[in-house]
């Protein structure tokens, strides 16, 4: 007879999710993992897999957790670009936040510390921000079909100005202790919005 689970497979990746959030991959031995989630070697093995494919499980439940938050906000009924306006500013105040700094967003965390050399990381981070891309560039032709935004701009282009301006501040406010720097670069690229 198999013996049953000692633990909640669910609750401990979400444990080992927070863990690899706040302290990155690289920073985060096998050892921080077992004592973190409080599992032995072997189940955490039998479980997950490597810590390489426990970090890839985390980064997936990342962004399950992130798209429907994302999707709802940028598909109020209504104006658009006042939607649009607001989650660029919550990516700004988030990234200049001070309880911010420190964790930042677990993708483009990855997007740095993993990416350039792990292909499954980089995949992980291309759908996260094809799928943030794809959800402005919708948001933006509806503001284009609503008048809001002027036929002559070109939402496509406009998006992916958007993520990289809101990739770039996460990446920025890591490291600044000015907030303003942030905040600053987000108002002038909604700017162009106008």
């Amino acid at each position: 007879m198999a013996r049953s689970r000692e633990f909640d497979p669910d609750a401990a990746l979400q444990s080992a999710l927070e863990l690899f959030w706040r302290r990155g991959y690289e920073a985060t031995s096998v050892a921080d993992l077992v004592e973190h989630l409080g599992i032995g070697r072997a189940s955490l093995y039998a479980t997950f897999g490597s810590k390489h494919e426990l970090y890839l499980k985390a980064l997936d439940r990342y962004g399950q957790a992130q798209n429907p938050l994302l999707t709802r906000e940028l598909s109020p009924p209504g104006p658009v670009l006042p939607a649009v306006r607001r989650l660029v500013r919550r990516f700004a105040a988030e990234a200049a936040a001070d309880a911010s700094r420190e964790q930042g967003c677990l993708v483009t965390n990855t997007a740095v510390e993993l990416a350039p050399h792990d292909a499954a990381s980089a995949g992980r981070v291309r759908q996260s921000w094809d799928g943030l891309e794809t959800l402005l560039h919708s948001a933006l032709v509806r503001a284009q079909a609503q008048g809001e935004l002027s036929r002559d701009r070109d939402p496509l282009a406009l998006a992916r100005m958007l993520l990289v301006l809101m990739q770039g501040l996460r990446v920025v406010g890591k490291a600044a202790a000015d907030p303003a720097r942030v905040r600053d670069a987000a108002e002038q690229a909604l700017a162009l919005l106008d």
